[in-house]
C-alpha cells in the first residue's frame, strides 16, 4: 500500500506540471472506486483552475478555485503526469486532463482508491477531521509519544498505526522505524520510557525523510508521478527480511504477525 513517503513523492512528482494549470477535463472511466465517483463531479471541477497540491496523511489534495480534490491512492494506485494523447491501459481509472495537453492519470487495479471534492476547508472534511498530527508537526514530540502511551497496553507498533495518535507511519515504516530506535515492535506501548520515545521519534521522522528523498519505497504496483519505481527498499533494515541477517549484528531477521499484518524486527538489536 502506498504510505506517507509514497503519497508525498507524488504530491512533489505532479506540482510542477499542475501548479496553476487549468483542468480541461476530468473523464471518469470507472466511478466504482472505494467510494463512488459523484457523476456531478467532471462537470463542477471543468474549467478550475489548480491552485495549490497538499498532502494529509495518506491523501493528496488538490486546491482548486472553488474547492480542493481528495485523492486517495488505496492499495496499489498511482497518479501519473502523462502526454494526453498517452493510450489507457488496464485498471486506468480517470484522467485530470490540463490545459498543458498533460494529463493526471490515475490507475488503481483494486479500485481502493478514492476521489472526493469539498468546497470547504478539507480539514473539516469527514475523512480528515479526526486524523492525526503527521509525523513530522511540532505536536509529534517526544512528550506527545510518552504521554499518548500511558496505560496502553497494545504493542507499540500497533500504536504507531493508528490514525488517531499518529498518520501516515504504516507497516513498513513502523517496523523501520522500531528497528532503528531499538525497540520490539511487540512491546506494550505503556513500557516505553522518556528516553525510548525520544529515540522513537528521531527514528519515525528519519527514515520517512530518508523514503521521501528516494521515492518511496517499491512494493509491488508503486510508482511516482513519472512512472519511476521508489528505491528506499534497497536500504530496508528489516522488512520482508525474514531469515537474512540483520545488517548491523547479523543475526537473521525474524517475522512475526501483528493483527493481521506482517512485522519483522532483529531479536539481538531490538529489546
Amino acid at each position: 500500500m502506498p504510505e506517507l513517503p509514497e503519497v508525498e513523492t507524488t504530491r512533489r512528482g505532479i506540482e510542477p506540471h499542475a501548479l496553476g494549470r487549468r483542468i480541461v477535463a476530468l473523464e471518469v472511466y470507472e466511478a466504482r472506486l472505494r467510494w463512488p465517483v459523484p457523476p456531478s463531479l467532471p462537470a463542477r471541477v471543468a474549467g478550475q483552475r489548480i491552485t495549490t497540491t497538499g498532502r494529509r496523511a495518506k491523501y493528496l489534495l488538490i486546491g482548486l478555485e472553488s474547492g480542493t480534490l481528495l485523492l486517495h491512492l488505496g492499495m496499489s494506485g498511482s497518479l501519473r503526469v502523462l502526454s494526453a494523447d498517452t493510450p489507457r491501459i488496464a485498471h486506468d481509472q480517470f484522467d485530470l486532463r490540463l490545459d498543458s495537453g498533460r494529463i493526471l492519470r490515475f490507475n488503481d487495479p483494486r479500485r481502493f482508491g478514492s476521489l472526493h471534492f469539498t468546497p470547504e476547508d478539507p480539514a473539516r472534511h469527514r475523512l480528515l477531521e479526526h486524523l492525526a498530527p503527521e509525523p513530522f508537526d511540532d505536536a509529534f514530540d517526544a512528550a506527545y509519544l510518552w504521554k499518548v502511551t500511558r496505560r496502553r497496553r497494545l504493542a507499540i507498533k500497533q500504536l504507531l498505526m493508528n490514525s488517531r495518535l499518529v498518520v501516515g507511519v504504516g507497516n513498513i515504516y513502523a517496523s523501520e522505524a522500531l528497528f532503528r530506535a531499538r525497540i520490539r515492535p511487540g512491546r506494550q506501548a505503556l513500557s516505553l520510557s522518556r528516553a525510548e520515545a525520544v529515540r522513537l521519534i528521531r527514528a519515525i521522522r528519519g527514515v520517512l525523510a530518508q523514503a521521501i528523498r528516494v521515492g518511496g519505497t517499491t512494493l509491488r504496483d508503486y510508482v511516482g508521478a513519472d512512472g519511476s519505481p521508489g528505491y528506499f527498499r534497497q536500504r530496508l533494515y528489516v522488512y520482508e527480511r525474514a531469515g537474512k541477517p540483520c545488517r548491523v549484528c547479523r543475526t537473521a531477521i525474524r517475522q512475526i504477525t501483528q493483527q493481521g499484518r506482517s512485522t519483522y524486527y532483529c531479536p539481538s538489536c531490538q529489546q
